[in-house]
């Protein structure tokens, strides 16, 4: 079944100090979201940004808040995420938390919800959980801070849970267009991109070669 290919850029990559426009110009590339990083210094070893910052992105952009919580215990915070407008709010299968009831607690609050893996954990620690998501992201780096080398060994993980689910795979680090390439062609269909997409000369240019890389795809 060929999948849509969703390009979410990543605001870890992103000026904070105007960050108005760079959301506006996210939306003149055509990128399909917005991924937000919420880390705790705790979960991983970075602190970002909480519930206020995505309130106020919320406020400036119509694009779906794809918000990835790298924190300690989601629980606490899952309804203030999506009070604040979250769409999708992925937990990670890590926490060692309730699951089971935290993908229960987010779709209870009508947000979609997702179940994501570090590069360390085998597939088998979601396994159980695939038919209460609405995605699942796989970590193509280690959590905790942008600009990090895609890590290839990642591809046989990709391809394993395209083999066991039909729904939204995403993956999140070092994506640019050739490493875009070789995860669509392992099964991924939503892009995670920061640093490649933030930092390019023309960003409707970076966004349209994440998606090219369906069209060329190589191991």
């Amino acid at each position: 079944m060929k999948r849509r290919i969703l390009v979410a850029p990543s605001i870890l990559a992103a000026d904070f100090s105007r960050l108005n426009r760079e959301i506006a110009a996210l939306e003149d590339s055509g990128a399909d979201m917005v991924h937000i990083d919420v880390m705790d210094g705790h979960f991983v070893p970075n602190i970002t940004i909480g519930p206020p910052v995505v309130r106020d992105i919320r406020r400036i952009t119509k694009l779906p808040l794809d918000v990835h919580l790298m924190i300690e215990n989601p629980s606490m915070y899952i309804e203030e995420f999506a009070k604040a407008g979250s769409d999708i709010i992925t937990v990670h299968a890590e926490s060692g938390r309730d699951i089971k009831g935290l993908l229960s607690r987010v779709k209870s609050l009508g947000v979609r919800a997702g179940l994501s893996l570090k590069p360390k954990s085998g597939i088998a620690m979601i396994r159980d959980y695939l038919d209460d998501i609405d995605m699942a992201l796989i970590m193509t780096v280690e959590p905790g801070f942008g600009g990090q080398k895609f890590m290839s060994d990642m591809l046989p993980k990709i391809r394993e849970l395209r083999g066991l689910y039909s729904g939204d795979i995403e993956v999140d680090g070092g994506i640019d267009k050739d490493s875009a390439a070789r995860v669509i062609n392992a099964g991924a269909n939503v892009l995670v991109a920061g640093t490649y997409v933030f930092k390019a000369k023309d960003m409707t240019e970076a966004v349209k070669s994440l998606r090219a890389g369906g069209l060329s795809g190589r191991d």
